[in-house]
């Protein structure tokens, strides 16, 4: 275990059966130069969450990218979480180019130089595949979540991470059908995905509330600073359990509450909250309405 600035640097146990590989078929070289790679990837992400006051718990490094453990997730504004997510592959980018002007100089040696670069190129574009918890599927996720409600922003970027999971599990078979031998690694990343996405969906009303709880805090913020409010028409038979599925993450509501083509009441999105939290509390709904 590594620790910088305070926070655990783990290495996930694929990472530590693909080095123990690498010892048996001479390759510890290749695979330390991937370690680098990964770490300076996940810092890219650690150094961006950091400006941004986020509480880090614990990075967990994987042969393809890595995994920061946050505490804000979901409850911080979009823009900061896209930036959290792109400052990764950002930083392969700036080491290919760092070693690409080394080598240039002719500091290092040429081979080395295009390996780096390929092996920075791969790490980037993978982790920008649309599949959570990758930097791709963070990206995903935030984009959806400015244009529908944020439980069906969590359900359906769930719902793409498990599809191309599945597929990338169906893909490592493929050369199989030719005569040629399983893609273990592919069967490996696309398996791990596929466990995790599937943690995830169990887990999403649970992501949900703490999004909820965390609203309120944010929502006076926006009052306080002056806000565009958007509003929900609902009827007054809607239980509060389906209004706060109509949330946006990036919008602040007020919410229409009718009797028979009239305005009943308006009711701000903080007090509608607190009245299904309430709910909750006195065990008059169920978060398994979330899944």
């Amino acid at each position: 275990m590594i620790k910088w600035r305070g926070v655990a640097i783990k290495l996930h146990p694929l990472f530590v059966i693909l080095m123990l590989l690498s010892v048996a078929t001479g390759q510890f070289l290749n695979i330390l130069t991937l370690f680098g790679i990964v770490l300076l990837h996940e810092l890219g992400h650690l150094a961006m969450a950091l400006r941004f006051g986020w509480r880090i718990r614990e990075i967990k490094l994987l042969p393809f990218g890595g995994v920061l453990e946050v505490e804000e997730a979901g409850t911080v504004p979009a823009r900061e979480e896209a930036l959290v997510a792109i400052a990764g592959p950002l930083q392969n980018g700036i080491l290919a180019a760092f070693a690409a002007l080394a080598g240039w100089a002719g500091w290092v040696d040429a081979l080395w130089v295009d390996e780096f670069i390929k092996a920075n190129a791969l790490i980037a574009l993978f982790n920008l595949f649309p599949v959570l918890p990758l930097d791709g599927g963070k990206l995903l996720q935030t984009w959806m979540s400015f244009r529908i409600p944020f439980h069906r922003t969590l359900l359906w970027s769930t719902r793409i991470s498990l599809l191309f999971s599945a597929l990338a599990v169906l893909a490592s078979f493929y050369p199989l059908l030719g005569g040629g031998l399983l893609h273990l690694n592919l069967l490996l990343v696309g398996s791990f995905l596929l466990a995790t996405n599937w943690t995830y969906r169990r887990n999403m009303p649970f992501v949900f509330l703490r999004f909820l709880v965390h609203r309120a805090k944010r929502s006076e913020g926006r009052i306080d600073g002056g806000t565009l409010a958007q509003p929900i028409v609902v009827s007054e038979q809607r239980p509060p359990s389906a209004v706060v599925k109509l949330l946006m993450r990036e919008r602040y509501h007020l919410v229409y509450v009718m009797r028979q083509g009239k305005i009943k009441r308006v009711v701000p999105e903080g007090q509608m909250i607190d009245g299904f939290l309430n709910s909750l509390t006195n065990g008059h709904a169920d978060l398994r309405f979330f899944m």
